[in-house]
């Protein structure tokens, strides 16, 4: 069957060039098979939607059909495939605006894309079916702003140094900051601070960092876990991002339990938010063969070389079959869900 799919890329967050990336190749993958991508840019500094340089809106229509709107001009689409990264697109937001729409999307719904995007609120859903996450603290902006030395006080007490400050709400390792001693807390936090309202610090993990895929909605499919190893003293963005810089070994060189429980808890994470779709699951895996679970990715990179796809190739699911399945996904999700419209 043929689709007419809206690839929605961009966005607002300073994610807003990986996401640029990830959809050109998305778009690649639809234009080769039966469907009609059409891209959709999400402008950075607007928040504008548009479609060939003009702004479009997408909204309901009497026929069922989804359509984006341009004045008097209207299209029909099928399905919007979100490849947006971080705040205003990952973060329940614009599948909100596929909700109110009735349109059918890819990937997970508001709440699991909330809740994913916040690692400090994901560690609470985790902790709270008892799987292990590394020591932290969530800061609040009014409370740095208010009673700094208290703030300072407490991470030292409650996480000590070395620890790593970080958004709450954003990915690609943009604003984080290795904290070697309390002297450099300020300048991290503020780092922070500049991206979210929200950051968390965490202690600095002694192991190595593994990384699940799945694919899925009710049944799914748990990728071989794969390992991230690089040069640098810990995975930024110029890291991340920057030819031959990281290595991803899959299957990972580690032992048959411990990638045994990392594709369960990486299972058990994706069901517990209630996460569709696709998800890149992080784990830290100490010496002690503790594994920890680190950040749950609703839309991970997205380009034929990047980690998730890399993974779920290694689990026998090539990038063109990958896109079409994750189409798939999003019309059973859609379709499951109607049911329960009033």
């Amino acid at each position: 069957m043929s689709l007419r799919i809206a690839v929605l890329r961009g966005g607002r967050s300073s994610e807003h060039e990986v996401s640029m990336a990830s959809a050109e190749a998305v778009i690649a993958a639809l234009d080769v098979g039966p469907h009609e991508p059409i891209a959709v840019t999400i402008d950075r500094e607007s928040g504008l939607w548009q479609r060939d340089g003009t702004a479009v809106q997408l909204a309901p229509n009497g026929n069922g059909r989804p359509q984006l709107r341009s004045g008097q001009h209207s299209e029909p689409i099928d399905l919007v495939f979100p490849v947006l990264h971080g705040p205003f697109g990952e973060d329940g937001t614009v599948q909100g605006t596929c909700e109110t729409a009735g349109a059918p999307y890819v990937g997970a719904g508001v709440a699991a894309s909330a809740v994913a995007m916040d690692k400090g609120m994901f560690k609470v859903f985790m902790n709270g079916i008892g799987l292990d996450t590394a020591k932290h603290e969530l800061v609040i902006h009014r409370e740095w702003q208010q009673r700094p030395k208290r703030v300072a006080d407490r991470v030292g007490e409650s996480i000590g140094f070395p620890c790593f400050s970080k958004p709450a709400r954003l990915g690609s390792s943009v604003g984080i900051s290795r904290v070697g001693e309390k002297s450099e807390l300020a300048d991290a936090l503020d780092l922070a601070f500049a991206h979210d309202s929200r950051v968390l610090v965490e202690t600095a993990i002694v192991g190595r960092e593994i990384e699940v895929g799945v694919l899925g909605n009710d049944e799914l499919v748990v990728s071989p876990v794969g390992e991230i190893t690089y040069a640098a003293d810990w995975y930024d963005y110029s890291t991340k991002y920057e030819p031959d810089q990281m290595s991803l070994v899959v299957p990972a060189e580690i032992p048959a339990d411990s990638a045994s429980r990392a594709r369960e808890a990486a299972a058990a994470a994706f069901k517990a938010i209630d996460c569709a779709g696709m998800a890149r699951v992080d784990f830290f895996l100490e010496p002690s063969g503790r594994v920890l679970i680190s950040e749950l990715n609703t839309i991970p990179g997205f380009t034929p070389t990047s980690v998730y796809a890399r993974l779920m190739e290694a689990g026998g699911m090539a990038y063109d079959a990958l896109i079409e399945r994750l189409v798939q996904l999003g019309l059973e999700r859609a379709e499951a869900a109607s049911a329960y419209r009033c």
